[in-house]
């Protein structure tokens, strides 16, 4: 048997990503460069909304509300959505859901360009976006397992990482640039811009209806999907630890603040602090060889989540030392940066990012292969309101928190609420701990 060829610094080929996806399937490749060029147009005005928010209210409450006012929409568009993509031709479902976020959107750049903008009309827009997205995500991660062969979901998977990488790195740093040099209506401009890629890569896709039993939308439908999850204890628990780390280990709404008051560096510390995140997941994406064929998923979330929470109780420590002043320069503001301690928090939350997207891999899999294509747009629905909701629960345990104590509190204490929790809830199902991908179960 040949050996492995080594490249250097001592990597193995079988280290880094498998590309096999893209190869294997073209409509699959065109919509994963399209996914990627919208996603990264999305956090450009992710990033500016929250901006913007906090140049309007100078408040991180007000922020934290951006991404709470969204969630009881966005459960209901995800839900809903998740339905449609198991009773319509998922292709058309996308582009549909996809066509009201590129609208709603430029709404916003022309209210922004003509000076009509307001803290009512960011929220507005905040909500629309989120909730359409949900469905475009619903429809489209239901739409994968049906271009590429069954062995390269892990790979797919670990695409969306490579995605998520390129969009919230590069992203929410270009959001801080672009807002600090040209002001937002530019920002607003450039998401229209490069969401168009979105619709090439959709449009270009063949028809996708689901297969077997086909359930139209409504309750019967919803009621349905929820009897399949209760019944289906691993992807259930799956959800369970996704919601407990981004409920207690996501500080994204403390960034505006931490830029402006603790850090330095205002909207351009924002962006870099968002972009350590990606860049961790970036990363992890791009040596998941060995992610990959691991086949014991439940034991790589566990572990993996453990990780992220590992890493944001490093963060919040971080935040502590510099509001003790280590390493301060005479003077922090928008314009003068703690550029030491910065630079270790970046390190921190890229470690956080590398484990989420390990986890991720494993959690996506896990739902493309264990479920039925019948159900699998509203347990996908499900899954993406999970995934989006956590984080906005969590943005209202930050921004709560922090108000009431100091920035460096909801980190320091979710990071070790998050270690303990996990390991208390796989304790108690030893079958998730044991899931087997060669033997997938939901």
């Amino acid at each position: 048997m040949t050996a492995p060829r080594v490249r250097r610094g001592g990597l193995r080929r079988d280290h880094f990503i498998d590309l096999r996806p893209l190869t294997t399937s073209p409509a699959f490749a065109r919509m994963w460069i399209g996914s990627t060029l919208a996603g990264l147009g999305g956090q450009l005005t992710l990033v500016a909304i929250m901006l913007h928010m906090y140049e309007l209210t100078a408040s991180t409450f007000a922020v934290s509300m951006i991404a709470v006012a969204g969630l009881v929409p966005m459960i209901f568009a995800g839900l809903y959505g998740g339905m449609l993509a198991d009773a319509f031709d998922r292709r058309r479902v996308a582009l549909l859901a996809a066509s009201v976020t590129f609208a709603s959107t430029a709404v916003l750049m022309v209210l922004t360009w003509t000076g009509m903008e307001s803290v009512a009309w960011l929220y507005v827009i905040a909500v629309v976006n989120s909730s359409a997205n949900s469905v475009v995500m619903a429809a489209r991660q239901a739409i994968v397992p049906r271009l590429i062969p069954a062995a390269l979901l892990p790979a797919a998977s670990a695409l969306g990482g490579i995605t998520m990488g390129i969009m919230v790195s590069i992203g929410p740093a270009a959001a801080g640039i672009l807002v600090a040099f040209t002001g937002y209506g530019w920002t607003y401009t450039i998401d229209l811009v490069l969401m168009s890629a979105l619709f090439l890569g959709l449009w270009t896709l063949p028809a996708i209806k689901p297969e077997g039993e086909i359930v139209r939308p409504g309750l019967k439908s919803l009621v349905d999907g929820w009897q399949f999850l209760r019944r289906a204890g691993n992807i259930r628990m799956q959800y369970i630890l996704d919601i407990t780390a981004m409920t207690f280990g996501q500080p994204l709404a403390l960034f505006p603040a931490i830029g402006a008051l603790l850090l330095g560096g205002g909207a351009i510390t924002t962006g870099v602090l968002t972009a350590a995140i990606a860049v961790g997941a970036f990363f992890s994406s791009l040596l998941s060889g060995p992610v990959a064929r691991y086949r014991w998923h439940g034991r790589g979330i566990e572990r993996a989540i453990i990780a992220y929470g590992a890493s944001i109780a490093l963060f919040g420590l971080m935040l502590l030392l510099a509001a003790f002043g280590l390493f301060a320069p005479e003077v922090v503001d928008e314009t003068s940066a703690n550029i030491v301690m910065l630079v270790a928090a970046c390190f921190a939350l890229a470690g956080s990012g590398a484990a989420d997207n390990i986890s991720s891999i494993f959690r996506s899999t896990m739902m493309q292969s264990a479920v039925p294509d019948a159900i699998r747009g509203r347990l996908q629905g499900i899954f993406i309101v999970v995934v989006a909701g956590g984080p906005r629960v969590g943005a209202l345990y930050a921004g709560t928190l922090a108000t009431f104590t100091a920035l460096w509190f909801p980190p320091l204490l979710g990071g070790f609420v998050i270690i303990g929790l996990v390991l208390f809830l796989v304790r108690l199902s030893p079958r998730f701990r044991a899931y087997d991908a060669e033997h997938p179960v939901p």
